[in-house]
């Protein structure tokens, strides 16, 4: 689009410039990322299902499971409309309206994520550090009461911060540097003053993604120092094995927002297209690797979803 057309677009209409550089290739890269959204939404769908028709898995852990695989699900879902519509020519425009709404949706399920993970991290303290009451602790209220405050921590923290976007007065070029609509991609296109985005967006990072992280730490540090004092050896590897699908989830989760927050920091010098390139990993890396990681690591899936494969092969005359 033309600098003249880009200047004549109206105030509530945004520009997604898509992988700049790569326009002739659109149609070939589509077919990696159709496959890779197909993959998020088949695998995290079959993890819901295995969950939710096999009763040996109604145990907390898996509810947690559960919910990191519904967050994983509608976080593909909330971006693939755009990606796939720039990469197949059907757009190239955005609404104010909905550039917010899938700002909203991406931010809150990331934050979702991330409060998800640390309810499996305390799941998995308390299943180490005091076996005993498990049952007792994380009773089916109890799931649900954590679920609700997950639900509640982002209905309330990340809406003011967001409905804010709408009031902004955008005069520079409304030309957003993705395929999908992130907060500091509105906020750098305003005129208006966005101290309170800047400093709430901050405080909502630290009390969230980096607070969660340290919790986490806390918790493993703790799981350790518990599995060093068992005795046996093959109970320590067991215990330590508990813990392997979930330490990969956290990796899979934090090491692109390392990456991401680290290549906007430092990487002045980087094309537009590594960036836009981090910011697609950093929302579709934990979606695609989060259900293999436990169809893989996690016994019991592992064995229900071969039964489940066999018996569909089985069917087929």
């Amino acid at each position: 689009m033309s600098a003249t057309s880009i200047s004549n677009v109206s105030g509530s209409i945004f520009i997604l410039t898509g992988f700049l550089g790569l326009e002739v290739d659109y149609l070939w890269l589509s077919i990696p990322f159709f496959s890779i959204y197909a993959m998020v939404f088949l695998g995290n769908c079959m993890v819901l299902h295995v969950i939710w028709t096999e009763p040996s898995l109604h145990q907390p852990m898996f509810y947690f499971l559960a919910m990191l695989a519904l967050t994983d699900l509608c976080m593909g879902l909330s971006i693939m409309h755009t990606v796939l519509g720039i990469l197949w020519g059907l757009i190239q425009e955005i609404s104010l309206d909905s550039c917010i709404a899938q700002s909203y949706f991406i931010h809150g399920l990331s934050f979702m994520e991330s409060s998800v993970l640390l309810a499996m991290a305390f799941d998995h303290y308390i299943a180490i550090c005091n076996p005993l009451c498990y049952s007792s602790i994380l009773t089916n209220d109890k799931i649900m009461k954590i679920w609700m405050a997950i639900l509640g921590r982002i209905s309330l923290l990340i809406p003011p911060v967001i409905i804010r976007l709408k009031f902004l007065n955008y005069c520079h070029p409304h030309i957003l540097s993705h395929s999908f609509c992130l907060h500091q991609d509105l906020i750098r296109m305003a005129c208006s003053d966005i101290r309170f985005n800047s400093i709430y967006g901050l405080a909502l990072v630290i009390s969230n993604l980096l607070l969660d992280a340290v919790h986490i730490l806390i918790s493993y540090i703790m799981i350790l120092h518990t599995v060093l004092a068992i005795t046996s050896q093959e109970e320590r590897i067991k215990s330590l094995q508990i813990c392997v699908s979930h330490i990969c989830a956290v990796l899979v989760f934090y090491i692109p927002i390392i990456g991401l927050t680290m290549v906007h920091r430092f990487g002045k010098r980087l094309t537009p297209l590594v960036r836009v390139l981090m910011g697609n990993i950093y929302i579709l890396f934990p979606p695609l690797m989060n259900p293999i990681i436990y169809s893989i690591k996690t016994q019991q899936i592992r064995r229900r979803l071969q039964r489940l494969c066999f018996l569909n092969v089985a069917s087929v005359p």
